[in-house]
């Protein structure tokens, strides 16, 4: 007599977000256990720390500086224009017919980069660029007399702030939506002016998510590669650049060494992320 078969019940809620574990697992988790195995070995197979301190030279070190402050100063000047513009068009006097074109356009933006951005704004403000050359004959203003240079760290911070902006908006707008109208008439009627009502209660309640924000942010513009390589290509020293030049081969000559490299940027961009989870968490609190 045949035993019947055990049958395993799966709910099928779950195939929906099958696609999303084989994609993480596949093409984030493996590549990244990959490089974090491959930093601390050996070109024949061995484990080493002397990756990891190879790292320790001016050229990798510098790479990793400019990378920092760029993505420092794009993260910071998007998160204050992202926030001001968000606040205008949800809680603030702004009309409000714009704020669902703002919204349709900061998604569409948020997700422009690599060589159509680098293109655009080389066309725009480039050394031969549509306002260069208008602002050069009609008012005699040369930018790059006045050291204003696209192809730069300034350059490189500016094209960022393209997609950095739109992405605050989409961000900080639901936690705008989420401050109670219950906070400021309390505020109100205890004599507080609009000011003190953002200084006190609101700003207070959004400085985690903004500051959490501005984390996602900074390992957004630091894990930037592709805008970076076409609007500069390899002149600046940027952590990705000089990572994307290992893996072509064309420097360091050591696979090992650009795996460190690459380490080096997961460690930076994950303790960014793991900040901006903790601070959205702290912040969803005040705001359900």
């Amino acid at each position: 007599m045949a035993l019947p078969r055990a049958r395993i019940n799966l709910p099928l809620t779950w195939l929906g977000v099958v696609p999303f574990f084989v994609f993480v697992g596949l093409f984030l988790l493996l590549p990244t256990l990959y490089i974090v195995v491959g930093a601390f070995r050996t070109p024949e197979g061995g484990f080493t720390f002397g990756n990891i301190l190879a790292l320790n030279t001016p050229t990798i070190l510098s790479a990793y500086w400019v990378s920092i402050k760029i993505a420092f100063w794009s993260s910071l000047i998007g998160c204050a224009v992202g926030f001001a513009m968000a606040a205008a068009v949800t809680v603030g006097a702004g009309p409000g017919w714009v704020k669902n074109p703002l919204l349709t356009f900061s998604g569409v933006a948020s997700n422009f980069a690599g060589v159509p951005l680098a293109f655009a704004f080389i066309a725009t403000i480039g050394p031969a660029g549509i306002i260069t050359l208008y602002l050069r004959h009609e008012f005699g203003i040369n930018l790059r007399l006045m050291g204003f240079n696209l192809l730069s760290t300034l350059g490189l911070v500016i094209t960022y702030l393209f997609f950095q902006i739109p992405l605050m908006i989409l961000i900080i707008t639901p936690a705008l939506e989420g401050l109670k109208r219950e906070w400021k008439e309390a505020a109100s009627i205890l004599g507080a002016t609009s000011f003190q009502y953002w200084r006190m209660v609101a700003f207070p309640i959004l400085f985690p998510s903004i500051l959490g924000t501005m984390a996602l942010l900074f390992a957004n513009a630091f894990g930037a590669v592709a805008t970076a390589i076409a609007l500069t290509g390899p002149s600046l020293n940027i952590a990705p650049i000089l990572l994307y030049a290992q893996i072509r081969g064309d420097v360091l000559g050591s696979p090992n060494l650009g795996y460190a490299l690459a380490f080096g940027m997961i460690v930076i961009t994950g303790l960014a992320n793991a900040l901006y989870i903790v601070l959205r968490a702290r912040s969803e609190r005040w705001l359900k």
